[in-house]
Parts: structure tokens; sequence; C-alpha cells
């Protein structure tokens, strides 16, 4: 190890631990440990996997508290959601181990042609070998568990890079894992800068990376990859949410604005660009901004909050700046009483509201990552659906509507891996589907999915 970083609070910028920083040695070791872990092809019997995982279930049950209070401190999500995440977190382990009883291969047919007369095939899933994981400050407890879970459960070596601004969660997940009887070498977290992550990335000792972040830094790694080595992406989008003249403004206000200003919009399916109809859009955007600026900003801490802070003065400023683009480009502040009327700290935010913003702006064009939203006023549907599709983004969009052929209708034209109807978009399950196509990312996550990719599948052949 051969530096140390500090670590600042989101919310108050104290200061809450000095990390050392780990070197390339260290990361060189774990790499090749986790390579003859691979090449002894001995991995833990399934049944003690199970036995760790049961025990990690348990273990987190009692720690819940602490868990939330490091990954609040650390992280400025609000206490209230972060005991949800952890919750969810405990949800998604107990579902790795559920699938491990129905992961398994198929009989091929055989006897089709004259060729394959008297033979018998099945196939069976077998651990890809060792991963790396490369996650992301937003969900800092349950991303490090639908990244390393399934790899437990699998029979792969990890290692685990934690966002830098919320090591301490990964650091006592893994600790955890530990305490619930899975060898050390089988997983470990690495805390380093992006240079060694770089390098270990494109290490041919691999076989899979799983990354969660920024699509700049995820397209640099997978352009790095070793031959051979595969991958998962996932990114951000600029969530579209479309609103027909059947929705009831009454009801969709406090959804949408929930999806949007939950974690201060720090979610990459967060709700971001809302599309309605010209007669109702102004109204739907000023019941958005009633709904936000009934919630509670600033101490994540408090059980009373409900928005937070960013994740540091540089997003906070990015963010800031962006909403003004959006106002200098002809859209108009809704929403904004609570950042004049409360003293806030400088590192939070109130829920915004941006009435039509040009199409140039930076909030209708790119993912803000922050707690504003944008809402455009449409002729007609289909024009919002153009519009809509009108980024570079496919990730999770949201329709709300009664007419269930325009939601069918929509759900086909939107550019989306994803559509939820009379949701928001940032709605999600932990053993659904989740991922972005294109600039968005590549594969799909869920903690089931996950799992698949982390083993491969074989063929045996029998002449009988």
């Amino acid at each position: 190890m051969s530096d140390y970083m500090q670590l600042f609070a989101p919310y108050d910028r104290r200061l809450l631990a000095e990390i050392p920083l780990d070197d390339w040695k260290t990361a060189e070791k774990y790499l090749e440990d986790a390579a003859n872990l691979h090449a002894a092809k001995n991995p833990l019997p399934i049944h003690k996997r199970i036995a760790i995982l049961e025990n990690l279930v348990a273990t987190i049950q009692r720690e819940k508290d602490n868990l939330a209070y490091t990954a609040t401190e650390e992280g400025g999500k609000p206490w209230n959601d972060t005991i949800v995440e952890i919750n969810r977190a405990i949800q998604g382990i107990k579902y790795a181990i559920a699938a491990l009883s129905t992961m398994g291969g198929s009989e091929i047919p055989m006897g089709l042609t004259p060729s394959a007369e008297g033979k018998f095939a099945v196939t069976f899933r077998e651990p890809i070998g060792p991963i790396l994981a490369i996650s992301a400050f937003n969900h800092p407890i349950n991303l490090i568990i639908h990244q390393i879970i399934p790899a437990v459960a699998a029979g792969c070596p990890i290692i685990v890079k934690p966002a830098l601004t919320t090591p301490r969660s990964c650091l006592r997940i893994v600790e955890l894992l530990r305490e619930s009887g899975l060898p050390e070498e089988w997983c470990r977290a690495i805390v380093c800068e992006n240079d060694i992550t770089a390098r270990m990335s494109s290490d041919s000792r691999l076989a899979f990376m799983n990354f969660i972040g920024s699509e700049r830094v995820g397209w640099t790694l997978r352009a790095g990859l070793a031959p051979g080595v595969r991958c998962s992406l996932e990114h951000g989008g600029a969530a579209p949410v479309i609103i027909d003249e059947t929705a009831d403004i009454a009801i969709i206000a406090p959804l949408l604005a929930k999806g949007g200003f939950y974690h201060a919009g720090q979610v990459c399916v967060s709700v971001q660009r809302v599309f309605a109809l010209r007669n109702s859009a102004a109204e739907l955007a000023e019941a958005i901004a009633q709904a936000g600026n009934s919630f509670i900003v600033g101490d994540p801490l408090s059980p009373q909050t409900d928005v937070g802070p960013l994740i540091t003065l540089d997003a906070r400023q990015r963010v800031s700046k962006w909403i003004d683009d959006g106002v200098v480009s002809g859209g108009a502040i809704i929403g904004k009483e609570m950042n004049n009327v409360h003293k806030l700290p400088e590192t939070c935010l109130a829920p915004i509201v941006i009435f039509n913003p040009s199409e140039d702006a930076r909030i209708s064009r790119e993912e803000i990552f922050g707690p504003a939203i944008a809402v455009y006023s449409c002729n007609t549907m289909e024009e919002a659906v153009s519009r809509a599709n009108n980024v570079r983004y496919e990730f999770q969009a949201a329709v709300f509507t009664e007419n269930l052929r325009f939601a069918f209708d929509a759900s086909k034209n939107l550019k989306a891996t994803s559509v939820i109807i009379n949701d928001h978009s940032a709605f999600r399950v932990d053993w659904m589907p989740f991922g972005g196509r294109g600039v968005s990312g590549q594969g799909t996550g869920g903690i089931g999915y996950t799992l698949h990719d982390y083993t491969q599948e074989k063929l045996l052949v029998f002449s009988m």
C-alpha cells in the first residue's frame, strides 16, 4: 500500500476516514491468487456456498443499523432509503441462493441425422473464472451485493473495486462475507486509483469484468480488455416519461417527483424528461414541483430527510450549471422556493422542475444525475415519443395511460430496454432484467442474470 485517501461526508464535508490506497503489487497478488484458485478446478462445494450466503443474510440483518449508518454517512442517501436498500440487498442474497437450485444445463437432441445416431448430449454450467467488479457510489450496499454475491454463488473468485466516494460500505460487506465463512481469497476488495483499475481490467488473467458507472470510463475499460474477457457495462440514461390525456395528474405527480428526486436524482434511471400534451403539461409541471417542495432536504442521517446532498461539491456545481443552462435556453424554473427560503448546505439542491427547456439544453440531451426534472409540452403523443427518443441513451422509460393500446404502441416505439407502465422510470426489483443498450451499457443486470454471466455452458457428448 503506497498512500492514503481522505474520505469526506458529502453532506457536511467532515472527514470520515483516511483509507489506505492499494498499489499494483497488491492488485497483482489478488489477480494471481484468483487465477490460481480458478485453475485448481476446486471451487467451494455448492452446499458450502449456500451455507455461507445464509450466514451472510443473518449477519447483515444483525448489522443493518451499522451498515445503514456507514452507507448514509459516506453516500448521502437518506436514512430511510438506505434501510430499504439494505433490505433489498438481503433479498438479493436470498434470490442468489434460490437461483442455484434451478441453474442447470439441458439435454441436446441427438439422432436427428445419421451422424448423430447413438449419441447422447447434455450441457452443464461451470464457473467462468476470475472476475473484476467495478462499482458506483449511488447504491453502495446493493450494487456490491449484485456484483459479488452471484460470484460467490457461481464459485468464481472476485476482486471488487468500490467507488472512491463510498469505499467503507464495500469493505464492510467483504468483511461480513469472511465472517460468514468465505475464505479470504474468494472475494477481495481493492481501494485504488484509476490507473490501477485500468491495469487490472486489461489483465489476461480475468475472465469477466462487471462495471457500473459512467459511460466514458466503462467503454474505455471495455476497449482495453484482453482477448476473450467478457464484460457487462451498466451506464446511465436520461429517462423519458410519456403522459397521455387519460392519466390523472393528481395521482402521477407524486410518483414522478419520487422517481426524479429520490437520492437527489443520482439514479441511472431517474425520471428526467417528462412529455405531456400542451393542454396539461404546465399543470403537470406545477404538480410535480409542488410534490417536490414537500420533500425535506438536508442531513441524510435524519429519518425526516427525503433528499440528501449531491455526492461531491463538483457534482452540485455541475447540476446547478445545467439547470441555469436550461433556463438560458428558454425553460422556466418551477419549484425553487426551498432553495430561496431555506438555507441549504452548499452540498444540497432542492428539487427543481424546468418547464420547456430547449431541446439543445444539456438537461434535454444528457444525464443530469441531480434533483431536476424537465417537463415538455407536446402537440401529439406521436411527437412526445419522437422527442423522447431524441437522445443517445436506451435504458428505462415510463408511460402513464389508461389506454391499453397506447401503452403497447408507446412501449414498442420508445427507445428503451424496459418500459414501466403507470409507475416512474426508476422502478426496479432485483430479480428483473436491468440494463441499457447502446451507450447506456452492455449485458443484463439482475441477480439471476449476473449469476448466468458468471458461469458458462459446457457440452458433453456420449457415444452409446
